[in-house]
């Protein structure tokens, strides 16, 4: 195997790595276990709605830091040493979740916070490395490839669990809660292990720039912090898409955050709900390929915009969920186009960014999809909080969808790639 194949193989293998986070943590077996076992003693749909605070708190800590990150990243040119330490604070906080029991909901939320920072942190830093192990040619491919990757590998570790949760037994286990429990050291292990080409392999920096002391690192990046939002001003069609991105994509990560959760608040059972999350995975591995291919055919941009008018739909039909069908099937749309939206989205901003600030820009994009898990989720519980039903929040997500396509048909991708050459 070449070096250039080599590299982009192992890029792939972290998304493998950390997808297993999101598949198990993020989007299926901790939001039941969240309402089941820590909120157990929280009237109503209060557990569904303090799960929706929690993602707010997680999302508005990363967003802050994530620009900083970048900056930080580019200057010291150490984009494989952060991404290290992030990985290891998302393994940590994942496996801390063990410790969790009944009642004990202030307790989960701190560690899945905990995880959840290493575990968008370090996603900066490895979007990051796209423009580095990737041409204009090869990039839509190689960003689809990664999430290709993230589905099998993140869509292997849930089956496991899976059949570790419905039939403890034969792993010689007391209970399904002891069961959960183990799933989250399962995914520790399996982020951690998995990431290890990534931490070989990845190219190292192609210069070293001059050391600066520890006490003034801080104020370092804070000032690239402020270069920064001058500097992504002045290519006018790459920030009008980050507009648009900052809010199709609330409505994308609102969906994935919250939607097992509530799911098992109108009665669905936690065994339909872990294996339509399964077929979502399974679904969007050849989906985020043939995104891909729309995206040769079409333009990546309207790739984004047959995803979203799709979303769209799936929280209209969100709102009349009334069966273990009906999640099915909206797990199964929901695999189509999710992979293919954002892998699609993170290949456009790389053709409009310029190739010197990738670290620092990629930082920006960042933020945009940190920001873009902080008001969909909010919006999502207090709706749901204040007026007794979650149905009334998925619906309101479709709003969010309705304006990113609105703000994206402002966006002239050309023009955004020639100011991207000319910087």
């Amino acid at each position: 195997m070449d070096k250039q194949k080599r590299t982009v193989y192992a890029w792939a293998m972290y998304d493998w790595a950390n997808s297993a986070f999101a598949t198990v943590i993020l989007a299926t077996v901790l939001p039941i276990f969240y309402k089941d076992v820590a909120g157990i003693d929280l009237p109503g749909n209060l557990a569904t709605s303090y799960w929706g605070y929690t993602q707010t708190i997680a999302m508005v800590i990363i967003a802050f830091v994530s620009p900083i990150l970048g900056a930080a990243a580019d200057y010291s040119d150490s984009k494989k040493i952060f991404l290290k330490f992030f990985v290891f604070l998302g393994v940590s906080g994942t496996a801390l979740l063990f410790f969790v029991n009944e009642g004990n909901y202030l307790l989960a939320s701190f560690f899945f916070i905990i995880a959840n920072i290493g575990f968008s942190g370090g996603n900066v830093f490895y979007d990051g490395f796209l423009t580095e192990i990737s041409d204009s040619k090869s990039i839509d491919y190689i960003s689809s490839l990664g999430y290709a990757a993230g589905y099998l590998g993140g869509g292997l570790l849930l089956a496991i669990n899976l059949l570790l949760i419905s039939k403890p037994s034969l792993f010689n286990i007391s209970s399904v809660t002891s069961a959960i429990q183990i799933s989250f050291v399962t995914v520790a292990v399996w982020w951690l292990i998995f990431s290890l080409p990534a931490f070989k392999f990845l190219p190292e920096p192609k210069k070293r720039l001059e050391k600066i002391p520890l006490n003034k690192y801080a104020k370092m990046a804070f000032g690239r912090l402020k270069s920064t939002f001058i500097h992504i001003r002045k290519y006018r069609e790459l920030w009008k898409f980050l507009l648009a991105f900052w809010l199709y994509n609330d409505g994308i990560g609102t969906i994935i955050r919250m939607a097992t959760i509530y799911g098992r608040e109108v009665g669905i059972g936690q065994t339909d709900l872990i294996g339509a999350l399964l077929l979502t995975q399974f679904v969007g591995i050849p989906f985020a390929l043939i995104f891909a291919k729309i995206a040769g055919k079409i333009t990546a941009k309207k790739g984004i915009y047959l995803a979203l008018i799709i979303y769209t739909g799936i929280t209209f039909y969100g709102y009349f969920l009334d069966s273990a069908l009906d999640f099915w099937i909206l797990a199964g749309i929901v695999g189509m186009v999710q992979g293919g939206a954002q892998a699609l989205s993170r290949s456009l901003y790389g053709v409009m960014v310029p190739e010197s600030k990738s670290a620092e820009f990629f930082g920006f994009f960042g933020v945009s999809s940190k920001f873009a898990a902080i008001i969909g989720p909010t919006v999502f519980a207090y709706t749901g909080q204040l007026t007794g039903s979650s149905r009334y929040g998925i619906l309101a997500v479709a709003a969010f969808f309705i304006l990113g396509m609105f703000f994206l048909s402002r966006v002239d991708v050309e023009k955004g790639k020639l100011e991207a050459k000319n910087q």
